[in-house]
């Protein structure tokens, strides 16, 4: 396992709100050595106290539960130095952190090196590491979304491959954090040990499945970020067509890194590519309104400005708080299913899973009063709530006969880690079976570039909806 974590971006909302609770964590179950430390880099000209105290609001903001000594152990393992990507001294300042390999064998202790920074400063901070030296058996960490397009995605991949010198990609991590959510994980569970599901699971007896990201939080201060992004970028590029490989895919031999990554691979390979005609048919883009938001664990209703009035906002850009793209599988297994990947922020309702419909039964021997019951649907919940709900059909009592719904649900297993530090882990101890590889990362890149392109060229309106709302009508 690695004992040096060096934190790109490590004052900025990631780091604070997830990694730091993550690392903390991480220290509260014992997962990380005694020897661990983590450097700190970031533009602000903080001293190693000053990021200390600023780590410790945060971590009193974002890891109440995690127990106040083993936060404050953390703590003790934080390091500070201010390096600014993108100017020319900041190589220097690397060398200066990872120190110089000698003339011989290079004996310095490897790192992983996460870069919880926006997009747009992949480059110079992998190009940075590359012309500082990394450690042998380094490992750099990206965070979604993996680039900013196709072509940035695959000289991104170059890059990274160069300066790990590795043919393969096994010290690169591209994470998600959706793939450390342990519901995440009770799709292949269902999806590989249930006997029952598998002769069902392909287009002859699914029309449609829907995976939903749908938050009642609006922008919550993240303009920096979010205004350059948009949702079909922050969340449907990446965590729900990640989602989808899994729930598509064909059953791999095992769960091994190469088994299980070839076979979303060939998932995403199989989405069809939208045409311009289907790009305008099959997709909608929408930003919320000025409206009240329903209030989360009991706080009360807020009201919202609409999206244009948000601190740190450029109405110009026109980025979208809502997308909706419908997709096909050119695949044995998926012909004839539509694929609904649906996100939003600022809507009146949580719901983060996905929704099987089956198609319904072909003949009901009830006689013609009776109404024709709702298609067959299994609900996974990912995230709030986490339950699994099979809605089938049942007769009510009569006469007459009559049919209703029946639904069985159950709660799914708690999760004994929090995505990201099972994300950490995985990265510390080299597991890259749930990250992202190269060749992944720029298929969902080229499924969405027509999407991003007609959108550019306002070839789809953008739609507008109260916050609050279901979305755009």
């Amino acid at each position: 396992m690695l004992d040096k974590l060096l934190l790109f971006g490590a004052t900025g909302d990631l780091a604070g709100r997830f990694l730091l609770p993550a690392l903390a964590e991480l220290q509260a179950n014992k997962a990380i050595p005694d020897t661990f430390r983590v450097l700190g880099t970031a533009p602000q000209p903080l001293t190693d106290e000053e990021f200390r105290l600023h780590a410790a609001k945060r971590l009193a903001e974002f890891a109440k539960d995690v127990p106040e000594t083993a936060r404050e152990s953390l703590l003790g393992r934080l390091r500070y130095c201010p390096v600014e990507l993108g100017v020319d001294h900041v190589t220097g300042a690397l060398q200066a952190l990872l120190g110089v390999p000698s003339d011989g064998a290079d004996a310095r202790p490897a790192i992983a090196a996460y870069l919880a920074v926006p997009p747009r400063l992949f480059v110079p901070a992998v190009t940075a590491l590359g012309e500082a030296g990394l450690p042998a058996g380094s490992r750099i960490v990206v965070e979604k979304p993996f680039g900013e397009s196709l072509e940035h995605a695959r000289a991104l991949n170059r890059l990274l491959i160069a300066v790990t010198s590795r043919s393969r990609d096994s010290a690169v991590f591209r994470v998600d954090h959706v793939l450390g959510m342990a519901t995440v994980h009770n799709l292949l569970g269902l999806r590989l040990a249930n006997r029952v599901l598998e002769p069902l699971w392909n287009g002859i007896h699914i029309a449609r499945i829907e995976i939903l990201w749908e938050e009642t939080i609006a922008l919550e201060g993240r303009a920096g970020y979010y205004d350059r992004t948009g949702a079909l970028k922050d969340v449907l590029q990446n965590h729900m067509l990640q989602i989808l490989s899994l729930v598509a895919m064909e059953p791999p031999l095992s769960l091994s890194e190469r088994d299980l990554r070839d076979r979303k691979v060939d998932a995403l390979r199989s989405v069809r590519t939208p045409s311009l005609e289907q790009v305008a048919s099959r997709t909608r883009r929408a930003r919320y309104m000025a409206g009240r938001l329903a209030g989360m664990g009991g706080a009360a209703n807020r009201d919202v400005p609409a999206y244009v009035r948000e601190q740190g906002v450029d109405p110009t850009r026109g980025t979208e708080t809502f997308a909706e793209i419908v997709l096909e599988l050119d695949s044995w297994r998926w012909a004839g299913t539509q694929f609904v990947l649906r996100a939003g922020k600022a809507l009146s309702q949580r719901r983060k899973g996905v929704i099987v419909h089956f198609r319904p039964a072909p003949h009901l021997p009830f006689g013609r009063d009776v109404l024709p019951p709702k298609s067959n649907e299994l609900r996974i919940g990912l995230d709030g709530p986490e339950t699994l709900s099979l809605h089938l059909t049942g007769s009510a009592p009569g006469p007459p006969p009559q049919l209703k719904e029946l639904a069985l649900t159950t709660e799914l297993p708690a999760t004994e880690l929090r995505a990201y530090s099972q994300v950490l882990l995985d990265v510390l101890e080299g597991d890259c079976t749930l990250s992202i590889r190269g060749d992944e990362a720029e298929e969902s890149w080229r499924i969405v570039m027509p999407v991003l392109g007609a959108w550019a060229e306002g070839l789809v309106p953008l739609e507008e909806y109260a916050a609050g709302s279901t979305g755009p009508l």
